[in-house]
């Protein structure tokens, strides 16, 4: 998607408490801007992953405390109905503490089923600038050098397999060289607002994009097979300092249906951290 053609728009229009609903959370209209690339029936994991972590932004204290580590679990489909947030802390501490967010969706009779859940472990900041290593160099070109490639070029031998599709399509990409597998690494970031009239914070917005590691590492023909992912766990190093994430992943998948995507992720100044996803594999029909 070319700079100049950037949508207008947002992954999510917020609505307010109805008058039979619980207080303790925060509602959401999803638009069509966060449909899945298997079926536009359901969304895609990453917008709700980003609507977790907003969640969890905000439920945590200005303590000095940073994300160090997060898991996001896809309990089951996350339709395109009515969402509702909402976010709690099992675990305070001045030095470290647990903050869980869960997103359920509306059922069809007006009831809730939770969808997704994330975890994540927050700890004190502090100087470790003497001894700071990185496990490996920052890919070498940042976005904005890579400007003349934006975009998923779907005729080249190298391209992304699953084209510009639902909210695949509502992201600016750059490609280069990767370094994992045999898979080109990718910087993305979103294209629209994540809440309707909100500024999205880097967390944020590189949390509504990680999900897509998991195709970014394959080459497998995604009308032949499946690889749907039922979580995504990230350790940071370090904070995101802009909304680009660089993801340089690889699938690894096994002979008994199932795998696993690993990926090393990076902010524009270097190395921020890696991913895991657990893969169902599955043919298609």
């Amino acid at each position: 998607m070319d700079m100049s053609e950037v949508p207008s728009g947002c992954y999510y229009e917020p609505r307010p408490v109805p008058a039979d609903g619980d207080a303790e959370y925060e509602y959401f209209q999803p638009t069509e801007a966060t449909a899945s690339v298997w079926s536009s029936d359901m969304q895609h994991g990453g917008p709700p992953s980003g609507l977790l972590m907003r969640a969890m932004m905000r439920a945590a204290p200005d303590d000095g405390q940073v994300f160090t580590r997060v898991t996001n679990e896809i309990i089951g489909p996350i339709g395109l109905g009515v969402n509702r947030v909402r976010a709690t802390i099992p675990r305070p501490g001045r030095r470290i503490s647990m903050i869980q967010a869960d997103l359920e969706a509306q059922l069809p009779d007006g009831s809730f089923r939770l969808a997704s859940r994330a975890v994540a472990w927050r700890m004190l900041g502090a100087d470790s600038t003497p001894i700071a290593h990185s496990p490996v160099e920052p890919l070498p070109a940042s976005p904005d050098q890579l400007k003349q490639i934006l975009g998923f070029p779907t005729e080249d031998e190298d391209a992304v397999p699953w084209g510009m599709v639902g909210f695949i399509g509502k992201t600016i990409t750059a490609r280069q060289p990767g370094r994992n597998g045999s898979t080109p690494a990718l910087w993305i970031r979103p294209a629209l607002d994540l809440v309707a009239g909100e500024q999205m914070s880097n967390l944020e917005a590189v949390f509504t994009v990680i999900d897509i590691a998991n195709g970014v590492g394959t080459r497998v023909d995604p009308q032949q097979w499946s690889w749907m992912n039922m979580d995504t766990t990230v350790h940071l190093v370090s904070q995101p300092t802009s909304p680009w994430l660089g993801i340089d992943s690889d699938l690894a998948i096994g002979s008994g249906g199932y795998g696993a995507s690993f990926a090393d992720l990076y902010d524009v100044t270097g190395f921020l951290g890696r991913s895991a996803q657990s893969d169902m594999i599955a043919p298609q029909g």
